[in-house]
């Protein structure tokens, strides 16, 4: 079933415990980023409101004790959209209250598919839909047995690290 708009809002915000983001694409083009990826690739600063909409609803989720997190996978080099990511994007990410990991994948095969997802609650998994330019097609719902996808979020969780350490070996 595709989830758009206001099903996938309600979807999303509706989960009980934990919403886990396996993130695989190297580059995101959404319209509403595309001037503060502009702005951070003439090296301006980031707006002191940069994705304080996310924050926000982060917060949320953790304050009414649910957890929410991803796991990010990288090669070497960054591409520029995920430089963005690791400067502008995650750092307050982190600060709202999400656990964001890191998966270098360079020169290894990823046991995962390559494709993003989130699963809620381990009863459902939305499917990110992306054109080979990383424009997000659709979301699909996934529902049913949910064991494949628990294996891969927990495989990703294991040889993941987080953020910060990542930061000090690669950055």
């Amino acid at each position: 079933m595709l989830l758009d708009g206001e099903q996938w809002r309600s979807h999303f915000d509706s989960y009980q415990r934990d919403a886990f983001r396996f993130e695989a694409q190297p580059v995101y083009t959404m319209p509403r980023e595309a001037e503060n990826l502009a702005r951070f690739l003439r090296g301006e600063p980031r707006p002191a409101d940069h994705n304080a909409a996310w924050h926000r609803r982060v917060q949320g989720f953790v304050s009414s004790g649910r957890t929410i997190g991803r796991v990010r996978v990288v090669r070497q080099p960054l591409t520029d959209y995920q430089r963005y990511q690791f400067a502008w994007g995650i750092p307050g990410n982190i600060a709202a209250g999400e656990d964001i990991r890191i998966l270098d994948v360079t020169g290894r095969d990823l046991e995962i598919p390559g494709r993003d997802w989130w699963l809620f609650d381990d009863s459902s998994v939305v499917h990110l839909n992306f054109r080979p330019d990383g424009t997000q097609v659709n979301r699909d719902l996934i529902t049913g047995d949910m064991r494949q996808y628990q294996e891969w979020r927990d495989l990703a969780l294991e040889r993941a690290v987080p953020f910060a350490e990542y930061l000090k070996e690669h950055g």
